[in-house]
């Protein structure tokens, strides 16, 4: 069974009549878009159903094959809208950041959405991000003034002369 019919199989356990697309992103994982009248009850609250649709497939397709490509659930392209949500509103916080020069810890995130903010600021001249070890228990990120490199001064000093 592809990802593609056992995501409709599962959707159809759970009552849903949906249209799903098979898409591939840019970094070439197999994206699974679900178009529904109900897309809000398949998404949840802050996405914690497509969250679990999405983990319980990928469990699925592991226990037949452990080698298998991690596929992406999305409906009707929530995660997208939501990364670009993320972005913006931690570019206004770096925003402040980059004026004061003191650094702001984000609210907690999951590991997806860490990655999101880490990536938006990876070739910030200004703005660089932190996060504790994967073991930390609070999974926070701070926004830091990046520290600008001295830059080797020009030896304009006159040469000494011996008299």
């Amino acid at each position: 069974m592809t990802p593609k019919e056992l995501l409709d199989t599962i959707l159809g356990y759970l009552g849903f009549v949906a249209e799903i697309d098979e898409t591939r992103t840019e970094g070439g994982n197999l994206t699974l878009q679900i178009y529904t009248e109900e897309s809000s009850r398949i998404i949840g609250r802050d996405g914690e159903t497509l969250e679990a649709i999405q983990f319980l497939l990928n469990r699925m397709l592991q226990a037949k094959d452990r080698d298998v490509e991690k596929v992406i659930v999305d409906c009707e392209h929530y995660r997208s809208m939501r990364e670009d949500k993320i972005v913006q509103r931690v570019r206004e916080l770096a925003e402040r950041v980059r004026i004061s020069g003191r650094s702001m810890q984000l609210e907690p995130m999951n590991s997806y959405e860490r990655r999101i903010v880490h990536n938006a600021f990876k070739d910030d001249p200004d703005v660089a991000t932190w996060s504790p070890s994967d073991s930390a228990r609070i999974k926070q990120i701070t926004l830091l003034k990046r520290q600008r490199k001295p830059q080797a001064a020009p030896n304009n000093r006159p040469a000494a002369s011996s008299a």
